[in-house]
């Protein structure tokens, strides 16, 4: 029994190694990027997801918040965008968030801090019980300046009132 226990832990140390001589401490993180034409800060049906728009991945050291990793990307013509990092960032808070829009007239970003859409947190780490090397970011939007038409329409399908709060109403 114990010679079988040995036999496991020397593999586990053996795959760990192999493991980082072939760059399993690189990561790829994967999202999408859109303009949010009813200014509900999430994708609806009417969303337009944007090429060219720029991300940024910033990790930092939880304890004083010093910046230690930063990589920038731009989606390509479906709106996504793919962040190569390298490196295992387990004792850091890595974070994408919006840099810029192609377009003028959708490139507000809303900065409350409890809007998720503003920035989505990302776990680089493989000490977390996550196999894959991808990391998938929540949809991150920049708002419209002038919502369209049919947004009141929307608004009713999705249960919200007219001005996209949620509608408590249930009579």
């Amino acid at each position: 029994m114990a010679k079988s226990a040995i036999m496991v832990m020397a593999a586990i140390c053996l795959m760990s190694v192999v493991g980082s001589a072939y760059g399993f401490d690189k990561f790829f993180v994967e999202g999408k990027v859109y303009c949010d034409t009813c200014r509900i800060q999430f994708v609806s049906r009417i969303s337009e997801f944007l090429p060219g728009a720029t991300v940024r991945l910033e990790c930092k050291e939880a304890a004083n918040e010093t910046i230690t990793y930063v990589k920038d990307a731009v989606t390509d013509s479906a709106g996504k965008y793919c962040i190569e990092v390298e490196g295992d960032h387990e004792e850091e808070l890595c974070e994408v968030f919006l840099i810029d829009s192609p377009r003028l007239d959708c490139n507000e970003v809303k900065t409350e801090v409890a809007n998720l859409e503003t920035a989505s947190r990302i776990s680089l780490t493989h000490k977390n019980g996550i196999v894959s090397a991808v990391r998938e970011a929540n949809p991150l939007g920049f708002l419209k300046a002038d919502p369209l038409s049919v947004c009141p329409e929307i608004f009713k399908e999705l249960g919200l009132n007219a001005n996209g709060t949620a509608n408590t109403d249930y009579n």
